[in-house]
């Protein structure tokens, strides 16, 4: 008996120190080499799209903890530099960041703590940056024009290109397959807006199949294998819709509802159809979810005591908290003032709300 106390007391042991060297290991990840600030291991950033052509985007950090003040330029304080024009895209790969300035036409690759490391300049000669996902020590880039572009992660080295299709979008990565959508073409006729979502293999960038979607596609996300999509429609007769892609199902589309922006998270989806009657300027948003493991769409808002000036406010974009789940919408006033962004937990509860440090906030990434 006295053994068996003691073997369990050592495979007790034993199992408590992976855990500890697990926990220091994910530390050891992070690099806030250069920072000028001290930032707590939890920790999210906000791109602001900013107004184009003003040179005022930037990057703004926020401590979801409550355990460090926001920072409204954080690029600004760390590099001594502002970000430049017009924020598009930002994500966080092994604990880097990854923004997209696209009329600054630049793809930029900064530490933890926001501190540049390097930066690609897009050639002239290439259509505008759009939109990024990374995978297997890779970063790819969506530009107009039809272009996708390959990067190594560490070093920004363009290795390959996709050239196909006319202005692309949105971005997502499933198995080793690149979802892009194609989204229109600008000629002397006007937009010509396509119905294509390209799937293109990663690891030798060609196209393996063009998937027929609802007109002019936009945003691509992935999540537990599934590809989700919001198209823009035609501006006429045909207006925004969400599908799902399952790759695993001969590329099946299901249609989910009609939504203008969308999240994903712990086998969730939450989207929101936010229209504007441009005549009074009155918007309407409606929220709703997919929840993937049942297949199921839950018409109901995931919101249970939102500020009431949210019903009416434009969202600009959503985005959730891997580590607890919390959901963040952000939202625009199309203005010179700072955008607000609203916290609810995992079950809608509604946190806080603060305001962005810019205009238009584009998107939120976090690392912990």
């Amino acid at each position: 008996m006295q053994f068996r106390k003691l073997f369990f007391s050592l495979c007790c042991m034993v199992a408590l120190g992976v855990s500890l060297a697990a926990c220091s290991e994910d530390e050891e990840l992070f690099d806030d080499s250069g920072s000028k600030v001290t930032l707590p291991v939890h920790r999210a950033f906000i791109l602001n799209e900013g107004t184009q052509g003003a040179n005022n985007a930037t990057l703004s950090f926020y401590a979801p903890d409550g355990n460090a003040d926001f920072i409204k330029d954080i690029f600004y304080t760390q590099n001594q530099a502002k970000l430049g024009d017009t924020g598009q895209a930002l994500i966080e790969y092994n604990n880097d960041l990854y923004a997209i300035i696209s009329g600054s036409r630049y793809l930029i690759r900064m530490n933890t703590a926001g501190v540049e490391k390097q930066r690609y300049e897009i050639p002239a000669s290439e259509g505008d940056p759009r939109y990024l996902v990374a995978d297997d020590g890779y970063i790819y880039m969506t530009q107009y024009g039809g272009r996708v572009t390959k990067l190594d992660a560490n070093t920004l080295k363009v290795v390959a290109t996709f050239t196909g299709g006319n202005n692309l979008e949105g971005i997502a990565e499933c198995d080793g397959k690149l979802y892009v959508a194609n989204s229109y073409l600008k000629n002397d006729a006007g937009y010509q807006y396509q119905k294509e979502l390209f799937v293109i293999n990663a690891d030798n960038m060609q196209l393996e199949t063009t998937l027929a979607v609802d007109i002019n596609p936009n945003q691509v996300l992935e999540e537990d294998g599934k590809i989700f999509l919001i198209s823009w429609g035609n501006y006429a007769d045909k207006g925004y819709s969400a599908q799902m892609i399952d790759p695993k199902n001969g590329n099946k589309s299901t249609s989910l509802g009609v939504a203008t922006n969308m999240t994903v998270g712990d086998d969730m989806v939450y989207f929101v159809n936010s229209e504007t009657d441009w005549n009074t300027f009155t918007t309407t948003n409606t929220f709703f979810s997919y929840n993937i493991k049942t297949a199921t769409v839950n018409s109901s808002s995931f919101l249970k005591n939102a500020p009431a000036e949210l019903a009416t406010s434009s969202v600009y974009m959503m985005s959730v908290d891997d580590e607890k789940g919390d959901i963040y919408i952000g939202v625009t006033f199309y203005s010179n003032s700072n955008g607000t962004m609203y916290r609810f937990d995992r079950n809608g509860n509604f946190v806080e709300k603060f305001d962005c440090g810019g205009q238009n906030p584009k998107t939120m990434v976090f690392i912990d």
